[in-house]
């Protein structure tokens, strides 16, 4: 059952870790004020958000928002992202799925829902020469983007499966270091980490930059390979004061997306773009090649895998149940789809279809 407790470990294991970071919100329900003004999106440039980057650099949000203005804000990892949802001061977000669950489960349910999803896999553990197994991980420091992010938990978790300890303030068997993701990857090209458990495309900078090599892919600890890697995810309140804003953003994300799947011959191209708008610097053609092959875009969060792997964290001992009932919203994204001719998607008996 380790391939069904990783996202369970994901979602508890932020719940614990980042506690208070996650704001209630009011529990009277807002009303429909019509479109928005101004929508205030936060993303990663990392290529598992390539439906942001995509969405972005080619205009679909901002054809499909119209008179709404749309502003961004670039995140590193999910906890910050999540940190400024719950203080309003972004209203929706591409994330990993540990952070949205962790925010909806400390608000009781008020803070955000998730309303699609966007891409899957595209996250591994990278270790240098001489590790070859689990076992030759004792003593070693191993980086992740942020504590309580999804590849954080995600490690947390398989290093307990291996029978490791390890600290959110350092130390233990394994020593986890929360770092971000550019200086993880100079951290471990002079040799002061000896791996990282990180999303694309940094999984493949450090292997092709580094010469690191994959110990774990976490496709592997998956049925099918099918894991959530990033989810979009919106204010509650947000949603209910304007739907029709986040039918937008929908509308645009789902053309990114299937653009991502019809046009993969250009998609690293668009990519690099925004990237190279974002940083000032492209990724290499060999290393955004890679990543593009570990990630799957797909606007289903695959809601079915969250309450199975819930109770099977929860039946281990990981940490305390949570209630995940509302988690999820796909009513809008089910009505864009039904506009694109697409299948719906489903909540998982866990939200509004």
């Amino acid at each position: 059952m380790k391939n069904m407790l990783r996202l369970g470990a994901l979602m508890l294991g932020t719940s614990l870790l980042l506690g208070g970071c996650a704001a209630t919100a009011s529990t009277e329900p807002a009303t429909d004020q019509g479109p928005a003004a101004e929508l205030r999106l936060g993303y990663f440039d990392n290529v598992t958000h390539a439906a942001a980057l995509v969405g972005l650099q080619n205009g679909y949000f901002a054809d499909a928002l119209g008179d709404t203005k749309l502003s961004t804000q670039i995140f590193n990892a999910g906890p910050a992202a999540v940190e400024a949802l719950s203080a309003g001061a972004i209203d929706a977000a591409y994330i990993g799925p540990s952070p949205a669950v962790n925010t909806f489960i400390q608000s009781r349910g008020e803070s955000a829902v998730i309303v699609a999803g966007a891409a899957s896999g595209g996250a591994a553990l990278v270790v240098r020469d001489g590790i070859d197994n689990a076992a030759d991980l004792a003593g070693t420091i191993l980086a992740t983007p942020q504590l309580g992010n999804t590849q954080d938990v995600a490690l947390r978790s398989w290093l307990n499966d291996e029978g490791y300890t390890t600290s959110t303030t350092g130390g233990g068997e394994v020593n986890v270091s929360p770092t971000e993701n550019a200086q993880t990857l100079t951290l471990f090209q002079s040799g002061k980490i000896d791996g990282a458990w990180l999303p694309e495309p940094w999984v493949s900078r450090l292997v092709l930059e580094a010469g690191g090599h994959v110990l774990v892919n976490e496709a592997d600890l998956w049925e099918n390979g099918d894991f959530p890697t990033t989810v979009l995810l919106v204010r509650k309140a947000f949603l209910e004061e304007h739907p029709d804003t986040v039918s937008a953003l929908l509308e645009g994300h789902v053309t990114a997306v299937d653009w991502l799947t019809q046009h993969p011959a250009d998609a690293a191209t668009v990519i690099n773009a925004k990237l190279t708008a974002d940083t000032g610097k492209a990724l290499a053609d060999d290393v955004l090649a890679r990543a593009l092959t570990e990630v799957k875009f797909n606007v289903d969060p695959l809601a079915s895998t969250f309450p199975i792997s819930l109770a099977e964290a929860v039946k281990a001992g990981i940490g305390k149940d949570g209630d995940l009932n509302g988690l999820f919203n796909v009513a809008l994204l089910n009505a864009v789809l039904a506009k694109h001719a697409e299948e719906p998607v489903s909540a998982g008996g866990l939200g509004t279809e």
